[in-house]
């Protein structure tokens, strides 16, 4: 049983009635409430035959949709043709028809005494180029309600994140049902956070349909449970740029959900922290897990740093505190990492010889770190802080040479990397995004140093098993996959984020079946 009022959306763009059929059924299948029928994508559209085709019978609610060229759409035709369809709609009885503001007064007052079935109009206004003010927003906004209109519906394409509270505020000020959201990427989360502010409906793709900015249905009812999310729902979410390779969506929804939380954590493509930051500081918004590339320019916005983090000088994580609203810096990168290598060597030692040393499997080993990032930096302190000798290669020297450093390290050039040749039962650590998603095939090092190294550590884990890591267990070293370091850093975070257990085997599970 649903939860929210939200429905559930997908935009159906087939070049034939029969392809509208077909996904309608798909869509059915997938657990939608609405389909939006894109009338201008039909090729060599006959509005009588394949309205009757697609409306006929429908298995879901039906939105028609006729966008011209001069908006967005396809449609180069006749206006009066394109009209007269949208009305033959209604009479063929679709659920819902859109207009646009440009036409809706006219051509609704044509037609007010036409039977309609119950038909309802959705007039819209789609915003090209850089999204207004607040105040022009509530201009377009109050334009559309005076055509008593029963549903109105304003898309903006967000440039940036921080212009999508724009949209989250028309909500509170709208008298009639609202669809509002931001198309794009950096929009994502206006469809996924919809219901908490009462949208009317939101859209998801069906599954293969690439729509950028658009989630899929499945996610939205899987991994975000948009069913679940109302005006109390705390919001979490993943601060980075590129973002579209995070698993933490899928690690982080369920495990909340288990504790019986309100709250969705959701990914945030980031291109500006002081923008953010500032636009961004409601309560609604209580923490934030800190990816590429932000994790030491964020420490800059923080209020307070915790010891750990500020030794680092790097954050993978952001508490807001509610007495005061300031933003804590905690890094859960460290250990996470450190202890996934150090596990590692524990077991690999306990099966040749039969028992472990008190002290750290790290002490006085080389460790060769790539990457003098965020990430970078909490592996090198982590592994000073056991007693190994830290060399960085970064391909910003002045940046490696820093950290090298502060962990009483060693510096190389990074062109000194291919032909390095490190001591043997040396540990090497990639804190490069080098082997991620969609990059797959390149490594940092060359395949010949691969059989020195003892240990071979990937932060990246996207894919799972990287080409770094194929390679390194084929020359013989022990490896561990940035999953296992992912999942430990979420675990500190989840505790975090919450103030509650994180439930590890239950997230063990998760990782280990959804990734």
């Amino acid at each position: 049983m649903k939860k929210t009022a939200t429905l559930l959306c997908v935009p159906l763009m087939a070049k034939s009635a029969e392809g509208m059929v077909s996904g309608m059924n798909q869509a059915k299948a997938q657990g939608a409430d609405v389909v939006e029928i894109r009338l201008d994508c039909i090729d060599n559209f006959h509005p009588q035959k394949d309205l009757e085709i697609i409306l006929k019978d429908k298995l879901l609610t039906t939105l028609i949709v006729f966008r011209p060229k001069w908006n967005g759409g396809f449609y180069e035709g006749d206006e009066h043709g394109r009209i007269e369809a949208l009305h033959l709609a209604k009479d063929l009885g679709a659920d819902y028809v859109e207009f646009e503001l440009k036409v809706a007064s006219k051509f609704m007052e044509e037609h007010r005494n036409s039977p309609s079935r119950g038909t309802k109009n959705i007039v819209s206004f789609y915003v090209n180029g850089e999204t207004p003010s607040e105040q022009e927003l509530k201009y377009i906004i109050s334009s559309m309600q005076e055509t008593r209109a029963n549903i109105i519906k304003l898309v903006t394409n967000a440039a940036d994140i921080t212009e999508l509270p724009k949209i989250f505020n028309l909500f509170s000020i709208c008298q009639v049902p609202l669809i509002a959201y931001s198309s794009g990427e950096r929009g994502l989360i206006s469809q996924i956070l919809s219901p908490k502010y009462g949208g009317f409906l939101v859209y998801g793709s069906i599954d293969g349909d690439s729509i950028p900015g658009l989630p899929t249905l499945a996610s939205l009812i899987e991994v975000y449970k948009v069913d679940c999310i109302n005006k109390d729902t705390k919001v979490f979410g993943l601060i980075s740029k590129p973002v579209g390779h995070s698993k933490g969506p899928i690690l982080h929804n369920p495990v909340i959900r288990h504790v019986n939380f309100n709250g969705v954590y959701v990914p945030m493509f980031v291109d500006d922290l002081q923008k953010f930051f500032s636009v961004y500081p409601s309560p609604d918004f209580p923490g934030f897990s800190v990816g590429i590339p932000y994790k030491e320019a964020v420490i800059e916005f923080c209020g307070e740093v915790n010891q750990l983090a500020q030794s680092i000088d790097a954050a993978n994580t952001i508490i807001r505190r509610p007495s005061d609203g300031k933003l804590i810096g905690y890094n859960t990168d460290c250990e996470a990492a450190i202890t996934a290598i150090e596990d590692a060597l524990v077991r690999a030692h306990r099966c040749t010889n039969g028992k472990t040393s008190l002290n750290s499997p790290l002490k006085d080993k080389l460790f060769v770190l790539v990457g003098a990032g965020g990430a970078g930096r909490a592996l090198a302190f982590g592994a000073k802080s056991r007693g190994a000798h830290v060399v960085v290669f970064d391909i910003d020297f002045d940046r490696a040479k820093s950290l090298a450093c502060a962990v009483s390290g060693e510096v190389r050039n990074f062109e000194e990397l291919a032909k390095f040749q490190p001591e043997k039962g040396a540990i090497l650590a990639n804190a490069t995004p080098l082997g991620m998603q969609p990059s797959t095939t390149r490594i940092p090092v060359s395949e010949a140093s691969l059989a020195d190294y003892e240990l071979v550590f990937d932060s990246v884990y996207t894919p799972k098993k990287t080409i770094l890591l194929k390679e390194a267990e084929t020359a013989g070293a022990i490896i561990v996959s940035g999953v296992e370091m992912f999942l430990r850093q979420a675990i500190g975070q989840f505790n975090l984020f919450t103030e509650r257990q994180a439930p590890e085997e239950l997230m063990r599970e998760i990782i280990w079946d959804k990734f």
